[in-house]
């Protein structure tokens, strides 16, 4: 495989940065994933982690060095996040449990799986046309849809949602795939901190005309501009299916010469014995580790020029 990848998560103007994101890989195999702990619960950015590790454990699990059947992983895996939710919260005493979204998506072999619960949202850019997005697990969403058959009456808040991990019935979970993805084809993971102040058509045209490293950065400006001082928190993970080599060399991968039993990932993996409990990030935390991964990929890629 060969791809490129970009990320930023910026707090805006909330008291804590409840987002998480993070990319995990084997030689043939690639899952990236994003969680946007929810407001109005505890510690919503707990939920986001726990979610991410769980998925970053599974993977590394199952991927030998493929998944055998990568639908079937992701909505394992993120059911499996939502029960890390519920024992987390029961071994803690918590009145409420923590909740999440979740967008999760796998590459292997020349094509694209994911999934997702909530309102995270995957987009794919091919050329200057967006091929594909997930459709939100909100009421107004289902309003949108509903509308088209029916009359309906009152709006709802886009930020009502109908399901998430950690809540009290068993999450909702959309998966689609496989889609064949052909070269220079874009995917674009992101919390509602950007398609709530970013329309489609904007996100689209970025990521069209420009590289990821570009429109990425340009895109979170843009939200964190229009959101004003009570901003959400923006987060954006994008990738560059078989990027030319000489397009990002600051973030490109090839895993061509990894071995089958190298794992590699931006996740922290353990899920932890007992307590679940993953460690806390502030903005500068994050910030750090997302420095560190560019540079470890940078690191990488100049390895392979010589």
């Amino acid at each position: 495989m060969r791809f490129s990848v970009y990320q930023i998560s910026r707090k805006g103007g909330r008291e804590k940065n409840e987002d998480r994101m993070g990319y995990c890989y084997t030689r043939d195999s690639g899952l990236f994933a994003l969680a946007d702990g929810m407001g109005g619960h505890p510690e919503g950015e707990v939920a986001s982690q726990l979610a991410l590790q769980t998925l970053a454990a599974m993977f590394q699990r199952d991927a030998k060095p493929v998944l055998k059947d990568p639908m079937r992983f992701l909505h394992d895996a993120i059911i499996a996040g939502h029960h890390q939710l519920i024992r987390y919260a029961t071994e803690k005493a918590l009145i409420d449990t923590p909740r999440t979204t979740i967008v999760a998506c796998v590459l292997q072999g020349n094509t694209a799986y994911w999934a997702h619960c909530g309102d995270s949202r995957l987009y794919l850019v091919r050329g200057d046309k967006l091929i594909a997005r997930t459709r939100d697990h909100s009421y107004s969403e289902l309003q949108d849809t509903m509308a088209q058959v029916v009359p309906m009456g009152e709006r709802f808040n886009r930020n009502v949602l109908f399901t998430c991990l950690g809540s009290p019935g068993k999450p909702v979970v959309d998966t689609v795939g496989p889609l064949i993805l052909q070269k220079r084809d874009r995917l674009l993971l992101c919390s509602d901190g950007l398609w709530g102040s970013i329309s489609d058509d904007t996100i689209t045209e970025q990521l069209a005309t420009r590289s990821i490293s570009d429109a990425v950065p340009e895109l979170v400006e843009q939200a964190l501009r229009k959101g004003g001082p009570k901003s959400d928190n923006v987060t954006v993970l994008s990738v560059e299916w078989e990027a030319a080599e000489n397009a990002v060399p600051d973030q490109a991968i090839s895993t061509q010469t990894l071995g089958e039993e190298v794992f590699a990932s931006t996740i922290q993996a353990s899920v932890g014995a007992g307590s679940g409990e993953p460690d806390e990030l502030d903005e500068a935390e994050i910030d750090r580790s997302i420095r560190e991964i560019n540079e470890a990929i940078r690191r990488s890629s100049e390895s392979k020029k010589h």
